[in-house]
């Protein structure tokens, strides 16, 4: 029952904030039609009493009045359904939203990584579908409930035992439950091989995995692969709505034994006398109507079931986005502190450690580092060394599970979130794909400019993605990719320069960040790359004290750098300028020579 009250709190709630005339309209049109139905046994009655009476003026006047109600009965639930449908949809549209607002509102990325965020977003996501289904559900299992309660009165009118007959429906309603909760149980256990599944087919039908897929003959594998997951799902289900099946057939097994003892009953009284045919057939068509009350209530109650577990999984979603991850670090200590809108000192790292969340290993330990404001860094080491998740942790984009940040003295997590991540300027090796218009995917940098063509194509210019430009015929109002629409299609070097233009359109950057953005170039393409990074580079760290951070592998990049901080193993090896740590002797000139020789 708590799940019906969670489903009609969250769907009656929504409806009545954002489509109350719609919902009323809906519910009287309802309730209307459900009140016919019994209404029709009524008739029924009077007009087989008067038929045998002899009354043919008032068996007309009651057969005529059967007549309208059916006719009401069968109109008036369609005329609702055109005002709930359309109502259905906009709630379903705004579940939507809210979904992306709860799932992207934990700061960081720390949830992310959790199996029980992801499973929870998954399912949420499948059954937010059936919202139209759920609002139709909770509109007709008020309108039974009234059908029911005038149902009950009239069978009493009959014969006072009688109106136990709804109670018939206990064993059936508790059984459908629990076939619901076995339902449920069986979706939640294969949550994971669902959310595999769906990685699957993505893979299968996305064009760039389908290319390199079927180059490499990876597809017959990758189809064996996803009908072995979908058999296993299938089976976990299956099994599970079996055994909900027959549950469900018991359960109307028995009311059918007691709809049929309660025709019995009133057959008995007709043949003494005590009753009069018309009620023999009032009982039996309002035992039909039981029935299928009983039958509708078992259904309606499995989907409203269904709509109370999303709707509980929707808040356990909003209190993490409320509450903050608080396995990932502690609460704040206090109100969120507004970012500097300059660097004075720089940043501090202070026996930093971290761990990805079910992973016993960290992925950093004892890290101690001060990095000036005003410098450009450049992170050194082999491939799991842990830079990027260093670069992730200054971000802001996990906490540490160990140590603190400081940004001129203040502790990172004591900061904004949100001012924060408005001041970093990221380019990741693994950039989004935007596929918007042309200044959406570069003015999502900065919403606020997103409508300036000046600045959108002044971060353009910047990033020397002028050839993306041309390539998209409608300029800054065209589609770019193919998955939504007939846009342009852009090399991925094209790509990379528009995810440079909208790192470089955000303004007044404290942190800018190039984490291996060319691992895919060559040389001279990963000049050009860091030239044009540089003029706006040196501009935000005169005006801003603002620092460069920027990972790569070629060393003819990284030595230009204020500061190189050698990584191994999750902790700094050793760290300073070029020219000290070649005297040092240490992994750095060993990794330096190591590629010199590769070019001699």
């Amino acid at each position: 029952m708590s799940l019906m009250l969670r489903a009609a709190r969250l769907l009656g709630g929504l409806a009545l904030r954002h489509g109350r005339r719609r919902l009323v309209v809906s519910a009287v049109l309802l309730l209307l039609g459900y009140l016919a139905t019994p209404g029709i046994a009524v008739a029924l009655r009077r007009l087989t009493d008067e038929s045998l009476a002899g009354h043919g003026g008032a068996a007309t006047v009651a057969a005529l009045a059967a007549a309208g109600l059916l006719l009401a009965e069968l109109m008036l639930g369609h005329f609702a359904h055109l005002s709930y449908f359309e109502l259905g949809e906009q709630l379903e549209a705004r579940l939507h939203r809210e979904l992306c607002a709860v799932s992207n509102g934990v700061p960081g990325l720390a949830h992310a990584d959790r199996p029980r965020f992801a499973d929870t977003v998954t399912l949420v996501r499948d059954e937010l579908a059936r919202v139209r289904a759920a609002l139709e559900a909770l509109l007709q299992f008020l309108g039974l409930a009234l059908q029911t309660v005038v149902t009950t009165v009239l069978l009493g009118s009959v014969n006072a035992w009688l109106a136990l007959l709804p109670l018939a429906a206990v064993l059936p309603v508790r059984l459908g439950r629990r076939a619901q909760e076995l339902s449920d149980a069986a979706r939640e256990a294969s949550a994971e091989r669902t959310r595999l599944g769906q990685h699957l087919l993505a893979l299968a039908t996305t064009a760039q995995p389908v290319m390199e897929l079927r180059l490499l003959g990876g597809g017959r594998e990758l189809v064996r692969h996803y009908t072995a997951n979908w058999r296993s799902v299938s089976r976990t289900l299956a099994r599970a709505e079996a055994r909900a099946a027959a549950l469900r057939a018991a359960g109307q097994l028995c009311f059918a034994l007691a709809y049929g003892g309660a025709v019995l009953t009133v057959v008995a009284q007709a043949a003494t006398g005590t009753s009069a045919v018309g009620d023999l057939v009032l009982v039996i068509a309002l035992a039909v109507q039981v029935a299928v009350q009983v039958s509708g209530v078992v259904g309606l109650f499995g989907v409203l079931q269904g709509a109370g577990r999303t709707a509980e999984r929707l808040d356990r979603l909003r209190s993490w986005s409320e509450e903050g991850d608080a396995e990932a670090a502690p609460a704040r200590p206090g109100p969120a502190l507004p970012a500097p809108a300059r660097l004075e000192r720089g940043i501090r790292l202070e026996g930093v450690g971290f761990g990805y969340p079910g992973s016993d290993r960290p992925a950093l330990r004892g890290i101690d580092l001060l990095i000036p404001a005003g410098a450009t860094v450049a992170l050194v080491g082999e491939n799991g060394a842990g830079k990027s998740t260093l670069v992730k942790l200054l971000c802001g984009l996990y906490r540490p599970t160990e140590g603190r940040i400081l940004v001129d003295g203040t502790d990172l997590h004591e900061l904004s979130p949100a001012e924060w991540s408005a001041k970093v300027a990221p380019l990741f090796q693994d950039f989004a794909r935007l596929e918007l218009l042309l200044r959406e995917s570069v003015g999502v940098g900065a919403a606020d400019l997103m409508a300036e063509d000046a600045a959108v194509l002044a971060a353009i210019s910047s990033a020397g993605a002028d050839r993306a430009l041309a390539a998209v015929p409608d300029g800054l109002n065209g589609l770019l990719g193919r998955a939504y629409g007939d846009g342009a299609e852009l090399s991925g070097g094209q790509w990379q320069s528009l995810g440079l233009a909208r790192c470089l359109i955000r303004r007044d950057p404290l942190l800018l960040v190039l984490d291996e953005p060319a691992a895919a170039l060559d040389a001279a393409a990963e000049h050009a790359l860091f030239r044009r990074f540089d003029h706006t580079a040196e501009l935000a760290a005169r005006e801003h004290g603002a620092i460069v951070l920027f990972t790569s592998h070629r060393f003819s990049t990284v030595r230009q750098a204020d500061l190189i901080v050698v990584l191994e193993d999750g902790a700094v090896r050793e760290s300073g300028g070029h020219t000290e740590l070649m005297e040092q002797h240490g992994p750095y000139r060993e990794l330096f020579e190591l590629q010199a020789r590769a070019y001699n």
